[in-house]
């Protein structure tokens, strides 16, 4: 089991925008406009996981 940390829930916006938390700038640096992530789908899990991308491989 990987080791997760529940942050928070959010609604699928009408123009499908999906918000972050606050957390996510708090726990992991990103900075709005400038952090880039890789979105990746687990089709077993049903979940989909967003990683910060590595500096400079944008």
């Amino acid at each position: 089991m990987q080791n997760r940390i529940y942050l928070d829930s959010y609604v699928l916006q009408q123009d499908m925008r999906v918000r972050m938390p606050k957390a996510i700038l708090e726990n992991i640096k990103a900075e709005k406009g400038k952090t880039f992530f890789d979105i990746f789908y687990d089709s077993k899990a049903d979940e989909i996981i967003l990683k910060k991308k590595k500096e400079g491989n944008q």
